[in-house]
């Protein structure tokens, strides 16, 4: 359930209602927005306590949640979540475009394409690290040798970096060098690895599962919210069908009733969710038509030699040609393109 207070509630009367919660061994989460201060009541709250929620002074109504999620629902946090990192927001008024290739393959693949994706209008470096393959003969990544290149890439042209992590064990590891934690597909699921990265407090970027339901996918979310995390976004990357012809089937409907039913900022990764680039531009164009929060996507200065997912990638020309067909749509939907934060250093 949820207390909503009434406008111009004092201080004295939140403490009173949030004590008055955590007396009976549940847990009071705070929600203050421009009109109304919201209280969501976490745990399992027996039916008496709404009654006596109600005759607090400064209470204005109880209201009960019957979603099973309950920090990512709208109910308990009627403003939309915006997170901030080293001047890039996601989730506000800008759509952000997270760029870079699948794989760290060496210095000179990454820095021409950090270079080239900067240059074209990206805030956010994204470069895999560690890579979770379906065969293990396909290459697996580079390890902390990846992630020190990427870091060295984000520095060079003041990029926030993002990568994935796959096992609690790594969690530190990959924290110490990246802006922003990926959850991947596969592990949404990983619920130690969930707790783990809330537990660091940085961004987590947490993509849909392979076959998992939008339900699903917001419980999971709600792992990392529940250790007091606040900094989660959501990604959608396409979900397995029955259709053959694409790598994945993306749900674009998934961003709108995101948006409705969720304050969590959300993403599209057009490039997981096809299999083929000459798909991925008519997919971004569509997740921000649909009011998606920013996009990732795959670049790779030589897709045809890429180690991983070379035929989604986009060519460095292909993504200076989406960034500017992003530009009157995002003006379309009211809203603009994040800009880079800074020059690229000499």
């Amino acid at each position: 359930m949820i207390v909503v207070m009434k406008t111009g509630c004092s201080q004295d009367e939140i403490k009173r209602v949030a004590n008055r919660i955590e007396v009976v061994g549940l847990k009071a989460h705070i929600s203050q927005g421009i009109e109304h201060t919201v209280i969501g009541v976490l745990g399992q709250a027996f039916p008496e306590l709404r009654d006596t929620l109600e005759l607090l002074p400064g209470v204005e109504q109880v209201i009960p949640v019957t979603k099973p999620y309950k920090l990512a629902s709208r109910e308990f946090h009627p403003q939309d979540t915006i997170v901030e990192l080293n001047g890039v927001t996601i989730g506000g008024n800008e759509i952000v475009v997270m760029a870079g290739p699948c794989a760290i393959e060496n210095e000179e693949q990454l820095f021409s394409t950090a270079r080239a994706v900067k240059a074209a209008g990206a805030t956010v470096l994204r470069g895999g690290a560690f890579k979770p393959r379906t065969s293990p003969y396909q290459f697996r990544g580079l390890g902390e040798s990846g992630l020190k290149i990427l870091a060295q890439a984000g520095k060079e042209t003041q990029m926030p970096i993002i990568t994935e992590v796959m096992a609690p064990d790594y969690v530190d590891l990959v924290a110490k060098y990246a802006d922003i934690l990926q959850i991947g597909a596969r592990n949404m699921q990983n619920f130690v690895l969930l707790d783990e990265v809330g537990k660091t407090k940085k961004p987590v970027l947490l993509k849909r599962g392979l076959s998992s339901n939008i339900q699903e996918w917001l419980l999971a979310a709600e792992y990392i919210l529940a250790q007091g995390n606040e900094q989660v976004i959501l990604c959608e990357r396409g979900i397995r069908t029955f259709e053959s012809y694409t790598r994945n089937t993306m749900d674009v409907s998934a961003i709108p009733i995101i948006e409705k039913v969720s304050h969590l900022p959300i993403i599209a990764d057009p490039s997981h969710a096809t299999g083929k680039w000459y798909l991925v531009p008519p997919l971004a164009l569509a997740a921000v038509a649909a009011g998606a929060d920013g996009l990732l996507i795959e670049v790779h200065p030589n897709p045809d030699l890429a180690l991983a997912d070379g035929p989604q990638s986009l060519t460095f020309d292909n993504f200076r040609l989406l960034m500017s067909q992003l530009l009157p749509l995002a003006e379309a939907r009211n809203r603009k393109l994040a800009t880079p934060s800074a020059k690229i250093k000499p």
